[in-house]
């Protein structure tokens, strides 16, 4: 496992322009399964998670060209079902959770899909239940081997029907409309995730010739087509790495400019750190943030605390709580932290009480966080990273902190984050990558 050497506590400056959304590289790539034509998809980030997913599909047998940075076409017209009864599909497989995203073209496409208990963060609780009662509902036989934690689904037609998902998964989401698109019939689904990531993997669809409304909405429609053909598509900027760097810039007391971040696709993000005291423009597509000696947390109307808390799309995405966690450390104010919709996700917090942080964990669930306002820096320390989101979330601690710290694990950084060292390098942080 590599580590990071940093030495914290420089001010940054510069332009840094945002990698394509991970969460929707997996959904688009998967997706190529539905059809035998070309598809070609641009502004892929070259991180491990995405790379990983493309192993899988050019092991099916999808032929896949490089054709310039970022930009890969797919063909998936030979597909070698028998390598999902191979060991080796079992090794690739497990190491990525969004190989569970290729369930739903697989089906839809020939009838049958395997897959072995997907990778990821350990971050709590993830189940598949969503995934796999839409698969039934459209008419696909479950079964899983519990000894050798292996889920199958198969059927001889899908059939479009309604279904009200139990949770407004995204994934869950992505992988039922993949399916629906071949389906036979119209296929109903309320509670569907909404966020713009399945917003362009509906557009997309669309554009290969599948029939779907109500996109943008919890409530979509699939008129079921019998195939789907080629087309090109453009993955949207990181929203998390936007924030991430918004974040990145407070804590610095940094002037930074973030490049193309298509304002349009961040929701809440830009209001949520307004709320936290921190400046910033948006023109022409480009969030421009001034270096701030301090940011003052507001409260509510009513004088109480500010709290933060994740929600499904349209509310605050759960992947910046823990930036936003890191942020108020040195703000002026306090802030409450209340992660709803993961159980494990605040426990990287120990690691930034540890570099002089104040910050109270109430539960599994939530923070209270008291900032310091520049007052006190931060104090360098070795740690680990125990996912993506609280590993950036440390990264950042140590590049405002005084002195040097050390992260190991950094793997779980690059799983989300594309050449992030040399990234921060451009923008003069001191950070090494060792071995």
């Amino acid at each position: 496992m590599g580590s990071f050497i940093i030495e914290g506590g420089r001010r940054l400056s510069g332009t840094i322009r945002p990698q394509g959304a991970k969460n929707e590289a997996l959904q688009v790539i998967s997706a190529v399964l539905l059809t035998g034509d070309e598809v070609t998809i641009s502004n892929l980030p070259d991180i491990i998670d995405v790379n990983r997913l493309i192993g899988i599909l050019q092991n099916l047998g999808v032929k896949v060209q490089k054709k310039g940075e970022g930009t890969y076409s797919f063909q998936a017209d030979e597909v070698n079902l028998d390598y999902l009864y191979t060991e080796q599909y079992r090794k690739d497989a497990s190491k990525i959770r969004g190989s569970v995203l290729i369930l739903g073209p697989l089906l839809a496409r020939f009838g049958k899909a395997y897959l072995p208990k997907p990778g990821g963060d350990k971050i709590g609780r993830r189940r598949l239940d969503t995934h796999f009662e839409g698969f039934m509902k459209l008419g696909a036989r479950f079964r899983y081997e519990e000894d050798e934690q292996f889920y199958g689904v198969e059927a001889d037609k899908l059939k479009g029907t309604y279904m009200l998902l139990p949770e407004a998964s995204v994934t869950g989401t992505a992988n039922i409309l993949m399916a629906a698109v071949l389906a036979e019939g119209k296929t109903v689904i309320y509670n569907a995730a909404c966020e713009p990531y399945i917003q362009q993997l509906s557009k997309m669809l669309n554009r290969m010739g599948a029939k779907i409304s109500g996109i943008g909405s919890n409530l979509l429609t699939v008129e079921g087509v019998k195939e789907l053909h080629g087309t090109t598509h453009e993955v949207l900027p990181d929203m998390i790495e936007v924030g991430s760097w918004i974040g990145l810039a407070a804590m610095t007391r940094s002037a930074i400019t973030i490049e193309k971040v298509s304002a349009e696709n961040l929701g809440q993000i830009p209001s949520v750190f307004k709320k936290l005291g921190i400046a910033f423009d948006i023109k022409n597509d480009d969030i421009i943030i001034p270096a701030q000696e301090h940011y003052e947390v507001e409260t509510f109307i009513d004088g109480s605390i500010l709290t933060v808390s994740d929600a499904p799309w349209p509310g605050f995405t759960p992947d910046l709580l823990s930036v936003v966690l890191v942020t108020a450390t040195q703000a002026k104010g306090n802030v409450l932290i209340h992660q709803k919709m993961f159980e494990s996700r605040l426990f990287f917090t120990d690691r930034l009480i540890d570099m002089g942080a104040k910050i109270v964990l109430c539960d599994p669930h939530r923070a209270n966080v008291t900032g310091m306002n520049h007052e006190v820096p931060l104090r360098g320390i070795t740690m680990v990273s125990p996912d993506i989101r609280a590993g950036i979330s440390l990264l950042i601690a140590a590049l405002s902190a005084k002195g040097k710290s050390v992260i190991h694990n950094i793997e779980q950084i690059d799983r989300g984050y594309e050449k992030i060292d040399e990234k921060l390098r451009a923008l003069g942080a001191d950070i090494v990558r060792a071995d």
